[in-house]
């Protein structure tokens, strides 16, 4: 059915973002399944788009504010790691109703995982691309094809420093692969240099890329790195 002749006002055109050179596997489903959707009355184009418009504007706002919190309170990061839903809503995301109208969020359980100066995490979907939108909001583009889900498993250091991130030999890397019901949350360590920081200061270098574990935050950088997409294939280790 090329022409299936409704009327509903959506776009049914792709576009791919400009550090992503390939159609997702995730993209083509993600397109299927919206259309089919909303063919079948489950929500509207008008509704798919308010949830859209929400989950883009978002950003990982909460998030950084959470972990720059957690940096300056020690209670408040015991509540962090103990609790995180409970500390999310600290800053304003109750993971039961993100929204605020009514939509549910697609988790079942959500962790924050802390690093330490011998262990790194970093957060990946190998099955599709399972992410904690409520308080990060849509994922890059990058994290949902299959070249970074397949090769961060496999490779997590080689495929770290393609995003600049090159780690002491003695620094334990740990992918946490997320599913349909867990969410995970990177909390990195504290860049020095900030011992002075206000709240506000901190959270402007907690980028989305350092909660997810690909990047640390440093003094001065408050944009997450941009990274062609490559082949997914071996990577050379030297």
């Amino acid at each position: 059915m090329s022409d299936h002749g409704h009327d509903h006002g959506h776009d049914h055109a792709r576009t791919v973002k400009p550090m992503v050179d390939e159609i997702t596997d995730f993209e083509v489903l993600e397109i299927a399944l919206r259309e089919l959707c909303i063919e079948k009355g489950l929500f509207t184009a008008e509704q798919h788009r308010v949830l859209t418009e929400y989950a883009e504007q978002i950003g990982p706002t909460p998030a950084a504010r959470l972990v720059a919190r957690a940096w300056l309170d020690p209670e408040f990061k015991q509540l962090a790691l103990a609790d995180p839903m409970a500390a999310s809503k600290e800053v304003g995301v109750d993971w039961l109703d993100p929204t605020g109208f009514g939509t549910p969020s697609d988790f079942a359980a959500f962790k924050i995982l802390e690093d330490t100066p011998t262990v790194h995490h970093v957060i990946v979907c190998a099955l599709c691309s399972c992410y904690p939108r409520p308080i990060l909001g849509n994922s890059p583009e990058w994290y949902r094809t299959p070249n970074y889900r397949r090769r961060i498993v496999r490779w997590p250091r080689p495929v770290l420093a393609e995003f600049g991130l090159e780690l002491p030999d003695h620094v334990e890397v740990r992918v946490q692969d997320s599913n349909q019901k867990h969410r995970f949350m990177v909390m990195p360590m504290r860049p020095e240099g900030t011992e002075d920081w206000t709240e506000d200061q901190l959270a402007e270098i907690i980028t989305r890329d350092s909660l997810i574990g690909v990047a640390l935050p440093k003094p001065g950088v408050t944009a997450n790195v941009t990274t062609k997409t490559i082949p997914a294939v071996r990577p050379i280790v030297g």
